[in-house]
């Protein structure tokens, strides 16, 4: 007689399963299953730089493999790379930092997350400007925090201190702030993000920064850093920052994060119980990055810039489309709502057109909390760029009213 096989039925608890599936992850599982089929698909939805990692990176990584460097080093990373961090931010910056608010993360994704579960609990609110990057309001979710979103279409996607001001109330206890934005590419000038953190700092409120894309910012508009601001107000700042957009790095998962010591210290003992130190090998590139000439990353952003350029006024032609140009970051985030009709009601109805009809991909704005808009990455060649602006236009104008 068969045995009976009983069905395992698993149920995350509440915090997990409220949480959502990354769609910029999505939309590259996408592209990976078209392409392992053989279609020649054009693909904008990865926000992955191009270019390979610098070659006097990858050979620090190995002379320190070489020597030996393959242990396990301190939960927030060697010393050498923490004083690698101070440094820079002094040399690039004049921002006075010390050790021991730095440490090291696999990868700016992990300093948000330190940061978020080390300060906030049930009960608390997590305030989120739209658009987002989609990792944010699950990191609040997950701690059991409440994501509570400020609109700023209106502003065009400029977050203001007015804004924020409004936004606070009594279980406010975060703000994430991300300039240049993902995926936006909306710059926060330096006098508006103080006047953010001085909203912040007497409400009590605590802000992360995000400067993912800290480098990647075209003029007019200005590099800049919160590691700058005055103590009073970096005592309620967390700073989240990675190697890997700016130097190519995105498969060697190394970032930092920048906060006051104790902050710091409760969020090396949440790391010190999930991954430990990241790669030590990893560090080691991550030191060649940020002590030798940051000559390679004038010469990528100069080439996003050109990109941009063309990019920008040829979706702009695009029948239905609305295209703002973005300040920073390698991401165009233009409205597709021209195109809505019958067939096409959402932003979601628009990708999944350019996906079965020109094998293009692209993400969906609703997974950032902008329905209406998609996000269009041109951190990819000049070849793709026209042949994908060339799908999407043919799709557009079937569907644009």
């Amino acid at each position: 007689m068969a045995e009976t096989v009983r069905e395992f039925s698993f149920s995350p608890p509440a915090n997990v399963a409220r949480m959502q599936p990354s769609s910029t992850l999505a939309a590259m599982q996408a592209a990976l299953a078209m392409k392992s089929a053989g279609v020649d698909v054009v693909d904008f939805g990865a926000g992955e730089p191009d270019f390979d990692t610098p070659e006097h990176i990858k050979e620090a990584a190995a002379e320190a493999m070489r020597a030996g460097q393959t242990k396990y080093t301190p939960t927030a990373g060697t010393r050498k790379l923490q004083e690698a961090i101070v440094g820079y931010y002094e040399r690039e910056f004049g921002a006075r930092l010390d050790a021991g608010e730095v440490m090291a993360t696999a990868g700016g994704k992990q300093a948000i997350f330190n940061a978020v579960v080390t300060l906030c609990g049930e009960g608390d609110e997590v305030l989120i400007p739209k658009p987002y990057w989609v990792t944010f309001p699950e990191i609040a979710t997950f701690a059991g925090a409440r994501p509570v979103f400020i609109d700023t279409e209106q502003t065009g996607f400029q977050l203001t201190a007015e804004e924020v001001a409004e936004a606070i109330t009594p279980r406010t206890r975060l703000i994430i702030i991300n300039s240049p934005s993902n995926p936006s590419g909306r710059v926060i000038s330096p006098a508006e993000f103080r006047k953010i953190m001085e909203v912040c700092a007497e409400r009590g409120v605590y802000v992360v920064s995000d400067e993912c894309y800290l480098r990647f910012v075209y003029t007019p508009a200005e590099v800049y850093t919160a590691a700058t601001l005055p103590a009073e107000l970096r005592a309620h700042l967390c700073i989240a920052g990675s190697f890997s957009k700016t130097y190519a790095m995105t498969g060697w998962r190394i970032g930092y994060s920048v906060a006051p010591a104790a902050w710091t210290r409760e969020m090396n003992k949440v790391q010190s119980h999930s991954t430990s130190n990241p790669s030590s090998i990893s560090q080691a590139a991550a030191v060649a990055a940020f002590t030798s000439s940051q000559g390679c990353v004038a010469e990528m952003l100069a080439e996003y810039r050109r990109r941009r350029d063309w990019l920008i006024p040829a979706l702009q032609a695009v029948p239905g489309f609305d295209c703002p140009e973005p300040d920073g970051a390698f991401y165009a985030f233009p409205s597709v709502r021209g195109c809505y009709g019958d067939e096409v009601k959402t932003s979601a109805d628009f990708a999944d057109k350019l996906l079965k009809e020109a094998q293009t991909v692209v993400t969906d704005g609703a997974g950032f909390g902008v329905d209406g808009f998609i996000r269009i990455s041109y951190a990819t060649s000049m070849d793709r760029l026209e042949e994908g602006v060339t799908r999407i236009r043919r799709v557009a104008e079937k569907y644009a009213s």
